[in-house]
């Protein structure tokens, strides 16, 4: 410090120095002055001295604003003159407006005399003359923000910022400023920088959290005033946020069906708002807030499902009423506490007024009250009283007033207020309903709907009135559908469920959750449970409807007049009837024994009875009922009389067989027959009967099948009729059933499950001409698939097909080129839409396992590239793996048969051959025929080939000969390895088993025989006999007329033996031979025309030569040219120069270019260089 203080008396020494030797110098005096102004804190002597330098400075240097603001310093603390401080400050800012230290201090002075209008004119002058005056922004933002001149805040604050980027207040001023402009996004931005800057910012966070509510963000704003309580824990802003935000994510919960959860969160709201009433008891706000709190819980609190006993149910409704009526009641304790904290505010009357009237309702035995009002009405008046003008009073009123005339007075007086006001229309309407005035009803709901399309009521009551406006029962679920997505009552959501009766919604995830939301609302209904039994049943989950019927059983004791003994009736028969659906037929049978000995068992509880006892094997009574039921048919409705019939004729069949139900119906009346129901049943009996004897009957009640859903699916009982009467021991009819289809298509081109089920049948006749209309007749659309499991899907059928022919071809002619007639083109989108199919699906294990099978195809045909495995790989191991645990049905031990199959052929073709091995081994465990296994063992035999290991190889080949299959392409296949790695031991067993696989399929045993002989010829090319060669696919060519393959590589043979033998004969076997193949081939056969040109030229035939040249050359793709006919065309050009060839071909009209671009295209031939040699120019 000794030392510090020595330097400073030696700089103020050598300083004073300076100046006396140099008096006129500015800066020197400026800086002794400084120096002596910081060294007399605490020396008035010495800063006496300081300021008389600094006033020569300034005298000297009147452009010296710094000078200013220190004598500005002076005039403020040492010697107390505000009047020549302000000059000073004001000349040091004029001159240097971004002096922070000269402007702060003239706006404080300024602000001790109360003169803000000077602070403004000061901050703005300093602001105006430079932009970088941060100082001046950041007063200026503060005192417009205190003016609430919130616009031209948010430009001063933007500017500070600039200067400032680290100061917490500016953000947070900013961000009010935001907010009070509407601009809740920056707003919440600002105040989130303001928090990161200073995370104890309870205002900021206390008004983000304000935001959020406002944005409906509610999770967040729970976040952030539970930040705010952690800070500072008895602010109240943060307790009523905090309540808030909670009550709102609560009906947002309530709103999605979330009961419980929201009742939860209602919960700890009430704790929430009850800690705010416990630090500030005379806010009425928060008093208002639990009795919000606490009326939504009271409406959303969920009743807890119980055992289905009338003890048990009675003891939770009760407990359910109890909880429901003390929250209420607390809600109205709140209500009149809040209304004794500010008397003038007339809405909390209205809400008095609701929680009254829902106290009133849930209590067990209201009392009677002497007074005509009630008090609901009382207080609703009340708050008329203070504001008469308020519609939403008067409304309020009319909702919950008991009398009627009051309740339209005060709703037309609503309207009268405001004629625009939906809900009193609403309203009004409901009550006109109320009062059988569907006229009156109809146009005040219509006028609700046209103001405000999204209030629920006007919806709500256009289904109701579905009869009344002529709309049908599907028009009718929509609209209540609409209703509860806006909100969703319990009673629109009972309303919706018995919409869904009458129409195909019944199973649907919209009814079954609105039931099972209205469930836990309005426990007390016994319409809800015996709803949801009906919906449960729907789904086929009969166990869940059992228990609901009970418990509607149970509600039902509560109600003691005569139409509970007709419900009661009702639900006994429901849960009658799903005892049988669930297998337990023997409580099915009592319930039905109770209600007939009560005399209450009608025609369906008859079907039921009947039914049950036929289960219990108990078929005398079970007769016995039937007769019972048959004796009142006359008596029946239509409807229940046609499915009483069909009941009968069905027991019938099953009890004492299909003559004895024949013999039945033949004795009934014919008249009894005139409905669609029926026609199905007797038809159905018809398809099972060889001999016709029901052709009368269903002939005439076919023609009361009318609508077209009904004439499709008749088509379908005609086709399978077709099937059954037109096959033979173990084979069905389908050309019959596929003739029959055609005809219906004619009149229904449109139908999806003719075309598919026409699909399936061509499918099913493993005929290869049928694998193209397959296709063609499916109806590709996947939002139309069928959804039950007897039909197959037009993508199934699709997938099927793809894989169903064992050659590959492709759209892609870089991979093939198609040669067969009857070859089945590879479809390209099958992939693509079994994708699709499978996204939709995710569980459809069929749908899956065709995809893999059609992957495996494309991998085929494009030699198994490394990413088509991989996704073998992973659609092999999730078909596995999904399949492991049901694998009991034959067709799930075949299709897990095949995926190990495919994922073991994966392997093999990747070189892993021992998991190839250990997969094939894994195939054979699988419960399948051994024609099937047959093709494990091949797959091993290839795997052990693929290694050498010729002792295995052996036996996997022997195994296969002892297994045997019925397909031809396993033989062929055998047939190809016995010969590659030498493993005949006797060649006849081979060829003796692939004949026996023939026998039965004579429509292809000629073209499956070609096949063979093809493959033994080429075993010969193997071993170099091309004399057996030749007469092998002589034969061939013989067996399968006009294959056009089989032509092309006989004649290839011949040639090959016309250059080896030079026999002439062998040249005019391979022209007839390629003429052929080309005159039979559908599409151009690239080699064919180069081979018969060639062969015309051994005969000396030139022009021959020169016109199959010329076809050879448009059989090829241009991309695609080989080396060999662009030779071929040089030699022509050498023999034939003309303008017909230049012009067609487009090509130069030298030979040189020819031989050229042979060479380009294969540089390895040494002929293409000799010739080239040859014909260049020297």
């Amino acid at each position: 410090m000794a030392l510090e203080e020595e330097e400073h008396f030696a700089s103020i020494k050598q300083l004073e120095e300076s100046v006396n030797s140099n008096p006129t110098d500015p800066s020197l005096h400026f800086n002794l002055g400084v120096l002596l102004w910081e060294r007399g804190e605490k020396d008035a002597e010495m800063r006496e001295k300081a300021v008389e330098h600094l006033m020569v400075a300034a005298k000297l240097n009147p452009q010296n604003g710094a000078a200013f603001r220190y004598l500005g310093h002076y005039y403020a603390l040492v010697s107390p003159e505000p009047q020549r401080a302000l000059k000073c400050y004001q000349r040091a800012v004029s001159l240097n407006p971004e002096d922070s230290d000269a402007g702060e201090a003239i706006c404080d002075l300024l602000d001790e005399e109360g003169k803000e209008s000077l602070v403004l004119a000061v901050c703005r002058g300093a602001s105006e003359m430079s932009a970088r005056a941060f100082w001046a922004f950041c007063r200026l933002g503060y005192l417009l923000a205190h003016q609430k001149k919130w616009s031209e805040a948010i430009q001063s604050l933007q500017y500070a910022i600039r200067g400032f980027p680290t100061c917490a207040d500016l953000w947070e001023t900013l961000g009010l400023a935001y907010q009070r402009m509407g601009m809740l996004t920056a707003a919440l931005k600002s105040y989130a920088r303001a928090v990161e800057l200073d995370d104890s910012r309870v205002f900021a966070l206390i008004e983000s959290g304000n935001i959020s509510l406002m944005l409906s963000s509610f999770r967040k704003g729970i976040e952030q005033f539970q930040q705010a309580l952690n800070i500072s824990s008895h602010n109240v802003s943060a307790q009523y946020g905090l309540g808030s935000a909670l009550l709102g994510l609560a009906k947002e919960c309530v709103n999605m069906g979330a009961l419980k959860w929201g009742s939860s969160l209602l919960e700890e709201a009430s704790e929430v708002a009850m800690r705010g009433t416990s630090l500030a008891a005379n806010f009425s706000c928060l008093w208002k807030l639990h009795g919000d709190i606490q009326l939504i819980y009271a409406r959303c609190y969920t009743w807890t499902p119980t055992h289905a006993d009338e003890i048990s149910f009675s003891t939770s409704i009760s407990t359910w009423k109890r909880n429901c009526f003390i929250a209420a009641r607390n809600s109205r304790r709140s209500y009149q506490r809040a209304l004794h904290l500010a008397p003038w505010l007339a809405n909390i009357y209205a809400d008095v007024a609701i929680a009254s009237d829902l106290c009133l309702s849930l209590k067990e035995s209201p009392e009677e009250e002497l007074n005509v009002w009630s008090v609901a009405e009382k207080m609703c008046i009340g708050g008329i009283l203070l504001e008469g003008y308020n519609e939403e009073f008067w409304v309020a009123l009319g909702c919950l007033s008991d009398h009627i005339p009051l309740k339209q007075h005060a709703l037309i007086r609503g309207l009268q207020l405001d004629v625009s006001l939906a809900v009193a229309w609403a309203y009004l309407g409901k009550l006109y309903r109320e009062e059988d005035e569907k006229q009156l009803a109809q146009q005040a709901f219509d006028s609700a709907r046209s103001i405000e399309p999204s209030l629920a009521l006007p919806w709500a009551g256009m289904s109701a009135d579905a009869s009344t406006r002529n709309i049908d029962q599907n028009e009718a679920y929509e609209c209540c559908l609409r209703a509860i997505q806006t909100f969703p009552l319990a009673e629109f959501q009972v309303g919706l469920a018995k919409l869904a009766l009458h129409s195909s919604y019944l199973s649907s995830s919209e009814v079954f959750g609105a039931i099972q939301q209205a469930l836990l609302r309005v426990p007390d209904y016994p319409e809800s449970h015996n709803l949801n039994g009906l919906v449960c049943e729907s789904r086929s989950d009969y166990q869940s409807a059992i228990t609901s019927y009970r418990l509607a059983r149970c509600a039902l004791k509560s109600f003691e007049d005569e139409s509970s003994i007709s419900h009661v009736t009702d639900v006994s028969i429901n849960l009658a009837r799903s005892l049988c659906m669930a297998g337990n037929a023997r409580d099915a049978v009592e319930e039905c024994e109770y209600l007939r000995q009560k005399g209450h068992l009608d025609s369906k509880g008859l079907q039921i009875y009947a039914l049950c006892l036929w289960q219990l094997g108990k078929n005398d009574m079970a007769l016995s009922m039937t007769r019972s039921l048959a004796s009142s048919i006359l008596s029946m409705e239509e409807n229940d009389a046609a499915a009483s019939i069909s009941f009968i004729c069905r027991l019938l069949y099953h009890i004492s067989g299909q003559d004895s139900a024949i013999v039945s119906i033949l004795k009934m009346p014919t008249e009894l027959f005139h409905g669609s129901k029926i026609s199905f049943i007797v038809s159905a009996i018809h398809v099972l009967d060889q001999q016709n004897q029901l052709e009368a009957i269903v002939s005439r009640s076919r023609s009361f099948v009318t609508s077209r859903e009904d004439i499709i699916a008749m088509h379908i009982l005609i086709t399978l009729g077709k099937l059954l009467k037109n096959g033979h021991e173990d084979s069905l009819g389908i050309q019959k059933g596929v003739d029959h289809l055609r005809k219906a298509l004619h009149m229904y081109p449109n139908s999806s499950v003719l075309r598919n089920l026409l699909s399936y049948l061509l499918l099913s006749s493993k005929e290869w001409r049928d694998l193209r209309l397959a296709t063609r007749c499916s109806f590709l659309d996947l939002s139309e698939h069928p959804k039950d499991g007897g039909m197959k899907s037009a993508c199934e059928i699709l997938g099927a097909v793809t894989v169903a022919c064992y050659e590959t071809a492709s759209n892609n002619e870089k991979f093939s080129i198609p040669i067969c007639g009857h070859q089945q083109p590879f479809v390209s989108g099958s992939i693509k839409l079994l994708q699709k199919f499978l996204h939709q699906e995710p569980w459809n294990r069929n749908a899956r396992y065709l995809l893999t099978l059609n992957c495996l195809q494309k991998a085929r045909e494009e030699r198994f590239p490394v990413h088509v495995c991989r996704v073998l790989e992973r659609l092999t191991a999730v078909s596995l793996s999904n399949r492991c645990l049901s694998t009991e049905d034959t067709l799930s031990q075949y299709q897990n048969f095949q995926l190990l199959l495919c994922a073991a052929e994966v392997n093999l073709q990747q070189g892993n051959n021992n998991e190839c091995s250990r997969l094939a081994r894994s195939a054979l465990g699988s419960s399948v025929h051994n024609s099937y296994l047959f093709f494990a063992h091949l797959l091993l035999c290839r795997a052990y080939a693929a290694e050498d290991d010729t002792v295995s190889l052996r036996k996997e080949y022997r195994r296969c000969l002892e297994l045997g299959t019925d397909f031809h392409i396993g033989w062929i296949c055998l047939k190809f390895i016995e010969s590659r790695y030498g493993l005949q031991d006797d060649s006849s067993v081979l060829l003796s088993s692939f004949e026996d696989c023939s026998k039965d399929d004579q429509h292809s045993r000629h073209m499956w025989m070609a096949l063979f002989n093809m493959v033994q010829g080429l075993v010969a090319i193997w071993f170099g006999d091309f004399v057996a060669a030749e007469e092998l696919f002589a034969q061939a060519c013989s067996l399968a007329d006009g294959e056009s393959c089989l032509l092309l590589c006989h004649g290839a043979i011949c040639m090959e033996l016309a250059r080896q033998k030079c026999e002439s004969q062998y040249i005019s076997h391979a022209i007839r031979s390629l003429k052929k193949a080309k005159n039979t081939s559908p599409n151009r056969l690239p080699i064919v025309s180069l081979l018969l040109a060639q062969a015309e030229a051994s005969l000396g035939s030139k022009s021959k030569w020169e016109i199959n040249i010329h076809d050879e050359w448009f059989s090829w793709p241009p991309e695609r040219k080989p080396a060999e006919i662009l030779f071929q065309m040089h030699l022509l050009s050498t023999q034939r120069k003309d303008v017909y060839m230049s012009s067609s071909l487009d090509y130069g009209d030298t030979s040189i270019r020819w031989i050229l671009r042979a060479i380009h295209t294969n540089p390895s031939c040494s002929r293409y260089w000799r010739f080239l040699l040859k014909d260049m120019p020297y």
